[in-house]
């Protein structure tokens, strides 16, 4: 920590306050690329957190903490917890309904539930067979997607909270992107394959095998046609053709990774990682370069990057005697 100097003016007291004090973020390179703008406390949160989702127009972020078997809502504008769903089993992967103004909720118990996102009341709730896990949004049906159990899609109306279908996978998915051609790409790390999904015929109609082991996070890139995938074993990124499943591109990343997001308007991606890291690629050149490593926190391996309010979300855990928090990361050229 640097020591208080009286003579210091208060600007550079509170410049060492968050950057010399917290040591919470640092780039390894001659600029920032990501500045950490502030860090919210998450109190009493403990263990594991999960995945994240927004609410760019009341400027809410849903947090789900699954070792504490919670869902937390912060108010962005103020920095701070607004409202919580306590009594959960492991809940795991979130989205938010903008038209419905819901929060839908996957749990490790196989519970889905929907949740008024002004007061948190319960809506509906069903019971998928366990480990309910990622969520997605289909945009061209409006329809919830969840991933659970032994290797399962459910697909699921959000006007009866009913399971319309359910697609048959290799194994337990974890990360899934969907494209605009109604395709979905899993990643199903258990059986060493990439899943593709018809979502127009509701059905798989392709595996792919991993490159590498473990396989979690995931994006599809519409803009080159490709899907990104980050594996742990050994931690690396591929770059695939979305169509045929060739690889453009194989290299290496910060370890221990869960998330990973495309900024479109600046073509980077950001990758963070259970090291400590978040590793910020350049794609401007044609092809992915590391650009910079931001330090976060131990376990930081989940996040979010919200387009619409040009900020990226990282979890970081209760670590080292630091409670559990939200690190807001700004872009450097962002306003």
């Amino acid at each position: 920590m640097v020591p208080t100097v009286r003579t210091c003016c208060v600007a550079l007291v509170t410049l060492l306050s968050l950057v010399g004090c917290s040591r919470e973020a640092h780039s390894q390179g001659a600029s920032p690329l990501l500045v950490l703008e502030k860090s919210i406390a998450l109190p009493d949160v403990k263990g594991r957190i999960d995945h994240l989702a927004i609410d760019a127009v009341h400027h809410r972020l849903f947090v789900a903490e699954l070792g504490n078997g919670t869902v937390e809502v912060i108010d962005l504008d103020k920095g701070q917890v607004s409202g919580r769903i306590a009594g959960l089993s492991e809940p795991q992967g979130l989205a938010y309904l903008a038209p419905l103004n819901q929060l839908v909720v996957a749990s490790g118990d196989g519970g889905v539930g929907f949740y008024r996102a002004d007061d948190l009341s319960l809506v509906a709730k069903l019971k998928l067979s366990d480990d309910a896990d990622n969520v997605r949004v289909d945009p061209s049906t409006g329809s919830v997607i969840v991933g659970y159990g032994g290797g399962a899609l459910a697909v699921i109306s959000t006007a009866t909270h009913q399971v319309l279908n359910t697609i048959v996978l290799p194994g337990h998915p974890e990360s899934f992107r969907l494209d605009e051609g109604r395709r979905a790409f899993v990643n199903v790390p258990g059986a060493g394959k990439i899943a593709v999904v018809d979502l127009n015929e509701m059905k798989l109609v392709a595996t792919r095998a991993a490159n590498h082991a473990a396989n979690y996070p995931m994006l599809f890139d519409a803009s080159s046609n490709s899907v990104v995938i980050v594996y742990r074993l050994p931690a690396r990124l591929v770059v695939t053709d979305a169509n045929d499943g060739k690889v453009r591109q194989d290299m290496g990343v910060c370890g221990d990774s869960d998330d990973l997001f495309l900024d479109t308007r600046r073509h980077r991606l950001y990758v963070s990682c259970g090291s400590g890291d978040i590793d910020v690629l350049d794609a401007s050149s044609g092809a992915y370069q590391r650009v910079g490593r931001i330090r976060t926190r131990s376990g930081a391996r989940t996040s979010l990057f919200a387009p619409e309010l040009d900020r990226l979300y990282v979890a970081a855990r209760a670590e080292g005697g630091k409670p559990a928090a939200i690190l807001v990361f700004r872009p450097a050229d962002a306003g």
